[in-house]
């Protein structure tokens, strides 16, 4: 009886904790740009795997924006069929060396698994990106074959996490797509603004090369709205188009000394730090301000981004000054808990009022408000109050402004009759339907600032529709009532 009783202690201890992932010590990581989480071996995943209680009607697939059947890829894990488990999430999910690595599982498919009820839930991102690692490194990648063509054609403008799978959805179907990047590279945003130590570029171009097998072709250093223009595109031929150029435009607090030398946005710092390599400099010509004290402004993934960035480049100090305190901070808690292990000072209840400069024009301190929190706002969090008279001044030779980032005008600007909303994100419908025929828009440039899942399923929902509409293209281009209302 006692042994049944100990045997039962221990099952229960083996499905109550999950397996930890390994990773880089504080102490190393500091001084390097290598990624911190080192991933699942395969016997740790087996044993992460077999936690899953394979439930029959799966809560975590709802938590999921491209519904990924994550029993059924997690079950094959368990069952040591790796290559399996990596073509099951392909299924649904092009990205998943991507989203294993930055999706917020801890807010969508985890915090649904029912064993996080009473146990922690199932390390579901750590399994997809260990089973997309397992076959990249094994070359035991299988893209998915394409439908026969349709001899249709799609134009989907910028290849962020919302271009990118509505172009893998749409290639697969069997229409001609083409990518139009801005930049140099493609990725958008998990090339830019997402650090090396967090998604290094060689995952993202790996995935960006399969999306390639499949047929999809990339047209990189065009600017929509400036090299050519959408109209432009429709004349060429295209059948449909697809925005999902994200939200660009760096955004500022509007206060005396943003001007000044050593401010930037962290679109700037790290656009210039991981697209453009400024970390490797002078192997890279990018140069970048290497601050001594450094303060970022901001809670949210971004502001960390920007400090762990900063503390790599030799900052003795770095500080996020964040408005509200712990709780509202809108970062991941595993990103919030890397950079505090990595030495980042947070001060909460804390805002900028100016920055003061030096005899040169170069940034030298920061003069903050003190705050208190009152009722909630809009968005559910608490409102930040200035407490009168109490301000305080912190020496920085470095600010980094990550306070979230709006909608750039070039392309809408240029695109005639597309509705917009009073921000300047484009209007669309429940189906990525815009006020123009035959314009889709999805992620970023629709809802602002989001998750790269978000997007990603935004891409899915546009593509869909996309492909319902180019079978039957002179159907009434119908958009729904709420949208219609506001044109």
């Amino acid at each position: 009886m006692h042994s049944s009783s100990g045997e039962e202690h221990q099952q229960k201890k083996i499905i109550g904790q999950r397996v930890p992932m390994p990773e880089q010590s504080p102490e190393e990581r500091i001084h390097n740009f290598l990624e911190v989480p080192l991933g699942y071996s395969p016997e740790q995943a087996q044993a992460e795997a077999r936690r899953c209680l394979q439930c029959k009607k799966p809560l975590c697939v709802q938590g999921c924006p491209v519904h990924v059947d994550i029993p059924g890829f997690i079950g094959r894990i368990a069952a040591g069929e790796f290559a399996a488990a990596a073509q099951r999430i392909k299924q649904t999910n092009f990205l998943p060396a991507i989203c294993g690595r930055v999706c917020p599982q801890e807010t969508m498919c985890e915090s649904k698994c029912i064993l996080g009820q009473k146990y922690e839930p199932i390390a579901i991102g750590a399994l997809e990106r260990f089973a997309a690692d397992y076959v990249r490194e094994h070359g035991l990648i299988q893209p998915l074959p394409p439908e026969p063509p349709t001899g249709k054609k799609v134009a989907i403008i910028g290849s962020g996490p919302a271009g990118l799978t509505a172009a893998g959805y749409l290639a697969r179907w069997g229409h001609e797509t083409v990518v139009f990047e801005a930049f140099h590279t493609p990725g958008g945003v998990l090339v830019y603004g997402i650090p090396e130590f967090r998604l290094p570029k060689r995952i993202v171009d790996a995935e960006v090369d399969q999306l390639r097998q499949m047929g999809v072709r990339f047209e990189l250093n065009q600017v929509i709205g400036k090299t050519i223009t959408i109209d432009e595109l429709l004349q060429e031929g295209f059948d449909a188009i697809f925005i999902g150029v994200g939200a660009g435009l760096p955004r500022f607090m509007q206060i005396p000394g943003e001007n000044l030398a050593g401010v930037y946005s962290a679109n700037e710092y790290l656009t210039r730090s991981n697209l453009m390599k400024a970390f490797a400099f002078p192997a890279y010509h990018t140069p970048i301000v290497r601050g001594r004290n450094v303060c970022v402004v901001g809670g949210g993934n971004v502001a960390m981004d920007a400090a762990r960035t900063a503390r790599r480049l030799g900052a003795e100090t770095v500080t996020v000054l964040y408005r509200r305190s712990r709780q509202e901070m809108p970062a991941r808690a595993a990103e919030i808990h890397h950079a505090e292990q990595e030495g980042i000072q947070f001060r909460f209840l804390c805002a900028p009022v100016e920055y003061l400069g030096d005899l040169s024009g170069k940034v030298c301190q920061v003069v903050c408000q003190q705050m208190e929190l009152g009722p909630p706002d809009n968005s559910g969090r608490r409102q930040p109050i200035p407490i009168p008279g109490a301000l305080f001044s912190l020496p920085a030779d470095l600010v980094i402004v990550a306070i979230g980032a709006e909608a750039h005008p070039l392309l809408t600007k240029q695109t005639p009759g597309l509705q917009l909303t009073s921000r300047g994100y484009i209007v669309t419908d429940e189906r990525g339907r815009t006020s123009r025929r035959p314009i889709w828009a999805g992620g970023d440039i629709v809802t602002g600032s989001a998750t790269v899942i978000s997007a990603m399923g935004a891409g899915k929902i546009a593509a869909q529709d996309i492909h319902q509409y180019l079978a039957n293209p002179l159907q009434p281009w119908t958009i729904s009532s709420e949208i219609a209302i506001q044109l």
